[in-house]
């Protein structure tokens, strides 16, 4: 089962791997009822590359969370906020 603090570690990793400024990248996670919920920050200028063309790189981190997450029996969102 993986831990939050692991999830998190590879949402920081993909996401600054695709930005032109990492150094921007902020995240919070709030564990709710519905299950994990990571906010997701970046410049404003990254935000196309995180979103990618017709959202299928945003999917995509998602598809990856929820796969890496799938032990843990708890759905995991991710909102990418302004």
């Amino acid at each position: 089962m993986p831990r939050s603090s692991d999830l998190k570690g590879l949402l920081e990793f993909v996401v600054k791997s695709l930005v032109e400024e990492p150094e921007k990248v902020s995240m919070n996670l709030a564990e709710q009822e519905k299950g994990l919920v990571f906010e997701l920050r970046v410049s404003e200028k990254d935000r196309g590359r995180i979103i990618g063309k017709q959202g299928k790189t945003i999917k995509a981190i998602r598809r990856v969370l929820s796969a890496a997450g799938s032990g843990s029996g708890k759905r995991i969102f991710l909102e990418l906020v302004e």
